[in-house]
């Protein structure tokens, strides 16, 4: 992702890092940020792990192609 990226690009991009620092976390750790703010199993958890996962899609299609 190089060059001007649009707003909604910038999103995906914070929400793939924010999905990676957790996945870190847990891996070193055994901390689940995203679990001990939204709660374990909740609606808002579940969302906001796939918005990560869409994130990380877009972030694949980005290498290829800008917005």
């Amino acid at each position: 992702m190089t060059g001007q990226q649009c707003f909604v690009c910038k999103i995906f991009c914070l929400l793939t890092v924010v999905g990676a620092l957790n996945w870190g976390l847990v891996g070193l750790l055994d901390l689940n940020v995203v679990e001990q703010v939204l709660g374990v199993g909740t609606a808002a958890t579940k969302a906001v792990y796939i918005l990560v996962g869409v994130s990380g899609l877009a972030v694949i299609a980005s290498c290829f192609k800008l917005c």
